[in-house]
């Protein structure tokens, strides 16, 4: 009996000893702060089972946690250092349950840095949200944004922010991270695209080492993955992914995503990392239409000093430049940049000479027989009715507005155009482009089918 209860004692104080020396081991490898929020409340339990190790933490949530993050390692660290040990068990104890715990070295604390360790990404000071264009087709998740990024409790998490590329979806990452840092100094930021998620995370696993991968994402106040489509396929990428995401919305904590599409149309992404995101708040960013590129390009041109470029040009570039607002502002970047360095004033001889291929590129051929036949689609009419000679306002508005397309969105003359339509004037022609120049600013049902047949057709 003596010589089992001395076994007891010394295998009592090995498991003490180990439990030192992997806490200290923990505090190296994760860090002062998700040690000390996680791993630094955890407790050595007092057991007669020669061949199991208790682990305790104060709270159902804590204990979930480090058991799904760190009880394997603790596992594999405790058999290594201990002989004999079959399993590591962590459970929830409160302060006021009868058990006894193991004194233990306390961990010595890491020297103080200068500064703490917060993940601080380079923010693009051009990305603001003060910077950010809004009209109809992003202001949902414009709004969204800006709420995510206050400080206190975040009304929603995911944030899910889909488009096609060049219309925003990173610009708004870069201003949440960088309103939320404003409003948090402190905050632990943390923003990579899918690609570098899925590189760091085989580099990890490659060198044996996912535990600070895993901990160094999950102990992220917000975080925010760019271009999520780029996963689709890689199972061992998105099992990582989900439970990363399920950690984070589990805490709390902040979260954004990006892709080009909406997450039900992911395809090869797991069905539950889907379902995960369609439970938080999902904007889309739509094609921007003639309005907001021109928007676009005059708060665009309001940083340029001492760049004058002509109204006639603006409306090329905005009418023409129609896929991606990232080419198109690098358009005007470029345009202004070649007048400055080879001293030309800027005009539509010049613009064509410097973005002639660019221009040509992304013309799309836009004929007048496919401006009536989306016309009288949206308005219900029979393509015929106009072209044909009738005059009730149910026919001569449509007409009009198809009219004004065509000088807009074809190169087609004033006469060519009034032929297309019936064999009329060219006046009238310029009758219905002033008219609905004018209904525009004035009648919001004209500029709404306006705006949609123009999208439409620019595709």
């Amino acid at each position: 009996m003596a010589s089992a209860g001395l076994a007891g004692v010394a295998k009592t104080t090995d498991v003490a000893r180990a439990w030192t020396r992997i806490r200290h081991g923990l505090r190296d490898s994760a860090g002062g702060r998700l040690f000390d929020q996680w791993l630094k409340p955890m407790t050595l339990i007092e057991t007669d089972e020669a061949d199991i190790v208790r682990l305790a933490l104060p709270s159902a949530f804590m204990t979930n946690w480090v058991r799904n993050n760190y009880g394997e390692r603790l596992t594999h660290e405790f058999r290594a250092l201990v002989p004999g040990i079959q399993q590591v068990v962590i459970e929830t104890v409160s302060a006021a349950t009868a058990l006894s715990t193991i004194k233990v070295e306390p961990v010595a604390a890491a020297p103080a840095p200068a500064a703490p360790q917060i993940a601080r990404p380079a923010f693009d000071a051009r990305f603001t949200f003060d910077r950010f264009v809004v009209d109809a087709s992003n202001r949902v998740a414009a709004n969204a944004a800006q709420a995510l990024a206050q400080a206190g409790t975040p009304r929603f998490t995911p944030l899910f922010l889909h488009g096609v590329t060049g219309m925003g979806k990173t610009h708004l990452m870069h201003a949440i991270g960088a309103a939320y840092l404003a409003a948090v100094p402190d905050a632990t930021i943390i923003m990579m695209s899918a690609e570098r998620f899925m590189f760091e995370f085989i580099q990890a696993m490659r060198a044996r080492d996912t535990f600070s991968f895993k901990a160094r994402l999950r102990s992220a106040d917000l975080l925010m993955i760019d271009d999520l489509q780029f996963i689709a396929g890689k199972d061992a990428t998105q099992e990582e992914f989900f439970h990363t995401i399920n950690e984070v919305m589990g805490a709390g904590k902040r979260l954004v995503v990006t892709a080009d599409r909406a997450p039900q149309a992911l395809d090869g992404v797991e069905a539950r990392i889907v379902s995960r995101f369609a439970s938080g708040f999902v904007a889309d960013i739509k094609p921007a239409d003639l309005a907001l590129r021109r928007a676009i390009l005059d708060r665009k041109l309001a940083d340029m000093d001492d760049a004058h470029v002509p109204e006639e040009v603006l409306a090329l570039l905005a009418g023409r430049l129609s896929n991606n607002i990232r080419e198109l502002e690098g358009a005007l970047n470029r345009l202004v940049a070649y007048a400055q360095l080879t001293d030309e004033a800027i005009d539509l001889e010049f613009t064509h000479a410097t973005l002639g291929e660019l221009l040509r590129g992304a013309q799309k051929r836009i004929t007048i027989d496919e401006i009536q036949r989306a016309v009288s689609s949206y308005f219900e009419l029979k393509p015929l009715d106009l072209v044909s000679a009738r005059r009730a306002r149910v026919v001569a508005r449509p007409r009009q507005i198809a009219m004004y397309l065509a000088k807009r969105l074809t190169t087609r003359s004033l006469p060519e155009i009034g032929r297309k339509f019936g064999g009329r004037d060219h006046s009238t022609v310029i009758h219905a482009v002033r008219r609905i120049e004018e209904l525009r600013g004035t009648d919001g049902d004209v500029d709404t089918a306006v705006r949609s047949l123009m999208r439409d057709l620019e595709g």
